[in-house]
């Protein structure tokens, strides 16, 4: 029997709709997407998707991020920041590759890194 991993089978995800307003502090070891308000701290050890109705303030730390809404926050990204053209940042980004499409604004402070070798999984 051969044994076929995906990257979406063990993958959850997690979604906070454009009516939601959420104060307080967020962990996921799954994908997060967040169309509605958060304020305050969020973890993924995954992705989190931020659409172009999400609002977020605070801090956020996980492996990718794509961003089409607002975002005022300290962000660390493990791997690829993708802040799309719609995208509004303003904060300090910390991430390995910064993708920025024409149309996004951003405001604050980038530092791209690559993990040190005893960082690397």
């Amino acid at each position: 029997m051969k044994h076929h991993k995906s990257g979406h089978d063990s993958t959850t995800r997690n979604l906070i709709g454009n009516e939601a307003i959420i104060k307080g502090d967020i962990q996921s070891s799954g994908d997060i997407r967040i169309d509605g308000t958060v304020i305050g701290t969020l973890r993924s050890s995954g992705k989190i998707v931020i659409g172009q109705s999400g609002n977020v303030s605070g801090e956020l730390e996980c492996k990718q991020a794509d961003i089409s809404g607002k975002v005022k926050a300290n962000l660390k990204v493990e791997e690829l920041t993708v802040l799309k053209a719609t995208a509004i940042f303003e904060g300090e980004l910390t991430t390995q590759k910064l993708s920025i499409e024409v149309g996004a604004q951003f405001s604050g402070k980038c530092e791209m890194k690559q993990p040190a070798p005893d960082e690397k999984k």
